[in-house]
C-alpha cells in the first residue's frame, strides 16, 4: 500500500520549475507532457526529461503521457521508460484495450533496457463519461494499474457544464471512480485538481468532501495548495486514538473467542477492526513519509 495525498504537477519543458516542485512536500511530482506542454514544445519536453529526473527529489516522481489516441504516445512512452520513474499517468484514458496496449509496450521497453519486469506502474486519468463508464474495466485491465485519477476539468466540459462551488455535477463520476477502484482491488482514486488556487478555503472544503467519500488525495496545480492538502488527507489526532483503542479492545476479545464487542457504545466488528488497522498503516506510512522530507 502507498499513499498520495497529494500530486503535483509541472510541466516537463521548464527545468526551473520541475527543480523546484521536486523538493517541495508533495507525496509525487507528475511531470507533464501532455496538457502543460504546447504543441511546439512535445520533443523538447521529451528531451528534458532526463535532466529532470537527474535533479534532487524528496517523493515519487511519474510522468503523464499523451493519450493512446494520439501520434505522441510512442515518442513520449520511448522517453518515460526509464530509471527513477515510479509511473506513467496515462491522459485521457477511455478504454481497458488502451491501457493493455500501453502495458505491452512498456513491457517490451523495459526488457529491452533491463529494468524491472512490471516495475512501472500505469496510472489511468479519467476525463470523459466514456472513461466513467468503463472505470471498472480501466482499473482491472492489468496488474501495472495502481489507481486512477479525476480529470475533472475535462470532464465537465465533455458533460457540457462547468464547475460550482458545489461540486453537484461531479458528484456521480467521483463515486463511481472510488466503487470501481474497490471493486477492482486497486488503491483509492486521487481526486481532480481545484482550479482557483487562490482559494484555499475552497480547497480545503472540497478536499474534506472527496476524503470523506473515500479518495486518498487530490492532484494539485501549485505549490500553496499542498500543504493543506496533506493535513487534510491524514489522519486526525482523534481517529488514531480511535484506531489504537478500537484495535487493542478487538485484539484482546478475540483472544479470548469474541468478535463482535463494543468500544464507546458502538458495535465493533471485523470490518471496522479493520478500518481502524488501515488507519494505524496510514499514519505509519505518514511518518515514513515526513522522515523522508
Amino acid at each position: 500500500m502507498s499513499l498520495y495525498r497529494t500530486m503535483l504537477f509541472t510541466p516537463a519543458n521548464d527545468l526551473r520549475k520541475v527543480g523546484k516542485a521536486l523538493m517541495l512536500k508533495a507525496d509525487g511530482v507528475v511531470l507533464d507532457l501532455e496538457d502543460a506542454v504546447a504543441i511546439s514544445e512535445k520533443t523538447r519536453a521529451r528531451l528534458a526529461l532526463k535532466e529532470a529526473l537527474a535533479l534532487p527529489r524528496s517523493g515519487d516522481v511519474f510522468i503523464r503521457v499523451n493519450s493512446a489516441q494520439t501520434d505522441y504516445i510512442l515518442a513520449d512512452l520511448l522517453a518515460s521508460v526509464t530509471d527513477g520513474v515510479k509511473g506513467l499517468v496515462l491522459a485521457k484514458s477511455e478504454s481497458a484495450e488502451e491501457i493493455r496496449q500501453v502495458d505491452w509496450v512498456i513491457g517490451q521497453l523495459e526488457k529491452e533496457r533491463g529494468l524491472p519486469t512490471g516495475s512501472l506502474e500505469i496510472i489511468p486519468f479519467i476525463e470523459s463519461a466514456n472513461a466513467i463508464v468503463n472505470a471498472y474495466s480501466i482499473a482491472s485491465a492489468c496488474k501495472r494499474v495502481s489507481r486512477m485519477f479525476f480529470g475533472g476539468v475535462d470532464y465537465v466540459l465533455d458533460i457540457g457544464t462547468s464547475f460550482s462551488r458545489g461540486g453537484s455535477e461531479i458528484f456521480y463520476a467521483r463515486a463511481q471512480l472510488v466503487v470501481a477502484s474497490r471493486a477492482a482491488g486497486i488503491e483509492a482514486p486521487i481526486d481532480t485538481v481545484y482550479p482557483d488556487f487562490k482559494d484555499i478555503e475552497g480547497l480545503v472544503a472540497d478536499a474534506r468532501a472527496v476524503r470523506q467519500m473515500g479518495f486518498q488525495g487530490k492532484l494539485a496545480i501549485h505549490p500553496n495548495q499542498i500543504g493543506p492538502l496533506n493535513e487534510i488527507f491524514m489522519p486526525t489526532e482523534e481517529e488514531l486514538a480511535w484506531a489504537r483503542k478500537v484495535v487493542a479492545v478487538f485484539d484482546e476479545s478475540e483472544a479470548k473467542g469474541q468478535a463482535v464487542l463494543q468500544v464507546d457504545g458502538k458495535m465493533i466488528e471485523y470490518p471496522i477492526a479493520n478500518r481502524a488497522r488501515r488507519i494505524m498503516h496510514l499514519a505509519e506510512l505518514l511518518a515514513e513519509k515526513e522522515k523522508q522530507h
